[in-house]
């Protein structure tokens, strides 16, 4: 399982800077669809921001590495 985290850390650190599409499994049936740029990573979570174009404001969102790995959290790239 480490070494499968580690591809997934790898993966992510080599995308930074570009633009995802994040679905969030929240429980519940609830899936959260957000859009943002992968702008830091740690080596237990990776930072997304999310800019918001009507109040022209932004928020960083954490998502960790195991959430991906369990398919908690799925990322596509946008083109």
């Amino acid at each position: 399982m480490q070494n499968d985290l580690n591809k997934v850390r790898q993966a992510v650190v080599s995308h930074i800077g570009s633009k995802v599409k994040i679905k969030a499994n929240k429980g519940r049936h609830k899936i959260d669809i957000t859009e943002g740029v992968i702008s830091e990573t740690y080596p237990s979570i990776f930072l997304v921001r999310v800019d918001n174009e009507v109040e022209e404001t932004s928020r960083m969102v954490s998502f960790s590495y195991t959430d991906v790995l369990t398919r908690d959290v799925r990322m596509t790239l946008c083109s």
